[in-house]
């Protein structure tokens, strides 16, 4: 069979990678629209940006690994028509690439800000390789960098700003940061490591245009202030990559919509990594995920079941944030949590916020914590009863929690 992955990213390389590990002969072309093989992104907001990565050191795979196992790998294209009838794919470069089974994994796109000046040289988004080059250039000692929006992504830009010499303001609509994805212990701790480290906030403000003659010098505020900058990076939120799937026919919902397989509903079409809206099982609902993990799961899961392979076994979603010297990670997602439990003391950086439905856990966040994020990860997915009483105390180890 002819496979045909559409998206060079960490789910589209990984797919290539794991079909040959699995024993699939036929051709397999992978069509990616950057001009580099698969990297690991979410060291552009930290490692690239310090100077400490490049593209050659966050590459998936080598590039002569591509063309060593039989894998035709095509940069700097993308796809722009799916013809199902046909199980025929148009690039842009005018070419056409035929399937017998297809991966999409076209990922998803930086949301712009529909404002005056959003189409103004030194205002960026962060979500390849080019644009933390781009912004490497752009800041450091003297420069101002303003980050528009207050979560991970902004944190992330925010501390490699700081590390650059740069001085940072960031802009966040809401009250506090990371509004819609943490608690308020999680939002003030951060905001209080982000200041120490110099990092002025701007909370509950709304853009309105950036200005600027030729270049990005200021962001305008609803209030009418203008905040002086050198450069823009918009962190938003994303937007699934669907549309080729959406204009085929492809059942849609914030995403491609997949089964436990990665399969759409084309039986002979898989979606994988960011642009799939995929079953989670463990809480008993869809949901589309932006993560490295998630992306490997599903690559997993669409080579699994083309070459036949048992289904791989479910796994507890988790993701990381790192910022300054600090190590963030989270596991699973708080759906429907009614208690909230803190394990440690946020003034010593080392601490974790349980989020309970009940008895059971639905999430954590875990700062400097490993064993409250490992341990946490496998309470979430055998769905165990937790004695909130014990898990709230640090004394007690979390493997005697969890026993």
């Amino acid at each position: 069979m002819k496979v045909l992955i559409l998206g060079a990213g960490h789910a589209g390389g990984t797919a290539a990678a794991l079909l040959r590990q699995y024993g699939h002969a036929g051709p397999i072309t992978l069509v990616g629209e950057e001009p580099i093989p698969p990297y690991q992104r979410p060291p552009l907001s930290k490692a690239w940006l310090k100077g400490e990565a490049d593209a050659d050191s966050l590459a998936l795979k080598p590039l002569e690994f591509y063309a060593e196992h039989g894998i035709d790998f095509r940069p700097g294209v993308r796809a722009v028509q799916l013809k199902r009838s046909d199980k025929v794919v148009l690039l842009s470069d005018g070419g056409a690439l035929s399937y017998d089974i297809l991966i999409i994994a076209t990922g998803a796109r930086a949301i712009a800000l529909p404002i005056p000046g959003a189409d103004l040289p030194g205002v960026m988004a962060l979500r390849t390789a080019a644009d933390a080059e781009q912004l490497k250039a752009a800041v450091g000692p003297g420069k101002t960098l303003a980050v528009v929006g207050g979560g991970y992504i902004g944190l992330e830009v925010a501390a490699s700003g700081r590390a650059l010499g740069a001085e940072v303001v960031v802009l966040e609509r809401e009250e506090r940061l990371l509004a819609r994805v943490a608690r308020n212990a999680l939002s003030d701790f951060f905001r209080s490591y982000h200041e120490a480290h110099g990092v002025r906030f701007e909370l509950g403000c709304s853009v309105v245009a950036f200005e600027g003659e030729g270049r990005v010098t200021g962001v305008r505020l609803a209030s009418g202030q203008v905040i002086a900058c050198d450069a823009v990076v918009v962190g938003v939120g994303a937007a699934p990559n669907d549309e080729i799937a959406a204009d085929a026919g492809l059942e849609t919902a914030r995403g491609i919509v997949v089964d436990l397989d990665a399969r759409t509903s084309d039986a002979a079409i898989f979606a994988i990594g960011d642009v799939a809206h995929r079953p989670m099982p463990i809480y008993e609902r869809m949901f589309r995920m932006e993560s490295v993990p998630n992306a490997l799961e599903q690559a997993k899961q669409a080579a699994a079941a083309i070459t036949g392979r048992p289904r791989p076994a479910g796994e507890c979603p988790w993701q990381w944030s790192d910022q300054y010297d600090l190590k963030l990670q989270i596991a699973g997602y708080p759906f429907d949590a009614d208690q909230i439990v803190l394990r440690g003391d946020p003034a010593t950086a080392k601490f974790a916020v349980f989020h309970l439905k009940g008895d059971q856990l639905q999430a954590v966040e875990a700062i400097n914590a490993p064993p409250e994020f490992m341990m946490g990860k496998q309470l979430i997915l055998n769905r165990k009863p937790v004695d909130k009483t014990r898990l709230a105390d640090p004394t007690i180890s979390m493997k005697e929690v969890a026993a």
